[in-house]
């Protein structure tokens, strides 16, 4: 099993955590978005209580370890590493909750060229010990507004997770999917299983709008989260979303593998 203390070091290594890649000022942006409830930040949410800039860079410093300094403006974000292991700790306990009863899952992300192997690891576990992994809406087509314009995407699974792509067959070498932060795609599955009259999934997994759009629907939710992403963090402080890991979340798709080796060991689940 991989110690935490190693994760510790691959976490610092591969800048999932200590000083990251997103900028203190892409970071404030979010927060003034969030405070002034723009839709692409809130990301499904709909906050209960009101969060002004500085209530969020309290919050992001206590459950990411950035800065709690309003004067610091600019230069490299930096994540708490032992915030992230926390959160993976407890990350890891609702995989094997839902795995003790054999629940049925749903998983999506809105990164699929950084996160989908991660998930697709999750997903494969989950079904062999036992969970149904929901595949709801495949091949639905979504208008997802973006800074483009309104687009029209397709809902695909890719080793039973959900994601967005392009219209038109997959070509080789191509993405696997289109980078999201839209609640309309979990939104969409959700509401086809609830009309299908299937099963609804008793967790959901992933990221971005996936977590956040489940989580303001009454699902239980986990998921990844960077510290431009304050939506997942502001859910889990209101009780919304029950697991945001802060990491960042556009590292190099190899670079998480030791994260599921030590979630599935933790929820003692196989690979």
């Amino acid at each position: 099993m991989l110690s935490t203390g190693a994760l510790r070091a691959h976490l610092l290594a591969a800048r999932l955590a200590g000083p990251v890649a997103t900028s203190r000022e892409d970071s404030l942006r979010s927060y003034r978005a969030f405070a002034a409830r723009d839709p692409r930040v809130l990301i499904g949410l709909d906050p209960e209580w009101t969060w002004g800039q500085r209530d969020l860079i309290g919050l992001m410093a206590d459950k990411c370890g950035v800065s709690a300094d309003p004067r610091h403006v600019s230069g490299h974000d930096v994540i708490d590493p032992e915030l992230t292991l926390t959160a993976l700790d407890a990350f890891a306990d609702r995989l094997g909750a839902v795995a003790e009863r054999n629940g049925p899952v749903l998983l999506g992300t809105g990164h699929p060229h950084r996160l989908l192997g991660f998930y697709a690891a999750l997903a494969d576990a989950l079904s062999a010990a036992g969970c149904a992994v929901l595949t709801p809406a495949h091949g639905r087509c979504i208008d997802i507004t973006t800074r483009f314009g309104l687009r029209t995407y397709n809902l695909a699974y890719v080793r039973g997770v959900a994601l967005v792509r392009d219209p038109g067959p997959e070509r080789p070498g191509c993405e696997p999917g289109a980078h999201t932060h839209s609640p309309l795609p979990v939104r969409t599955v959700l509401g086809a299983a609830a009309e299908a009259g299937g099963g609804l999934p008793e967790l959901v997994i992933g990221d971005h709008g996936w977590v956040c759009g489940a989580g303001q629907l009454g699902f239980e939710a986990i998921g990844l989260a960077d510290t431009d992403d304050p939506a997942l963090f502001v859910g889990e402080a209101e009780g919304s979303v029950s697991v945001a890991v802060p990491l960042d979340d556009a590292v190099r798709s190899d670079y998480y593998r030791p994260l599921t080796r030590y979630v599935l060991n933790r929820a003692c689940l196989s690979q």
